[in-house]
């Protein structure tokens, strides 16, 4: 990847729907050269797909809650079976597996705490393979980023 290849990726993720006329005059190449860089980077995985950036809060969920998660053990039965429970759970936006004393840390989006609660106790606690859990709520977004290029 060069400097042109990383100027149409900091191009697209600013607006994905750019026409190739405008990337290009961007990026300065004409539109051809473009569109064939643009087709490398989505077949070498580099770029991997496109989307909407959701505004959560517009979208009605505007509580989000980091949640920590400790498993009873750290064994492959127990992340199979905890991570095919929190995939079903729409609350749950994102989920990483993690170093330290924790095993998982979640995002959760939520309408309001009482929903959370109810996920919390309703859902969250009642998978088998938890043995504690940690809530941080946040108070506001410092930074919010996409994908790092340089």
């Amino acid at each position: 990847m060069d400097q042109i290849d990383a100027a149409i990726l900091r191009e697209l993720q600013d607006n994905a729907r750019i026409t190739f006329h405008d990337l290009s005059e961007r990026v300065g190449l004409s539109p051809s050269p473009c569109a064939r860089r643009i087709r490398l980077l989505e077949k070498a995985g580099v770029i991997a797909g496109y989307r909407a950036l959701i505004d959560e809060s517009q979208a009605g969920f505007p509580f989000s809650v980091f949640v920590s998660v400790k498993l009873v053990r750290q064994v492959d039965d127990a992340l199979t079976e905890f991570e095919a429970a929190i995939s079903k759970y729409p609350e749950v936006v994102d989920c990483w597996l993690m170093t330290g004393n924790r095993d998982y840390l979640l995002r959760v989006a939520v309408r309001d705490i009482s929903e959370f609660e109810a996920f919390l106790t309703g859902r969250l606690t009642k998978i088998p393979a938890v043995a504690s859990i940690e809530s941080s709520i946040p108070l506001r977004r410092v930074k919010s980023g996409l994908a790092r290029l340089s």
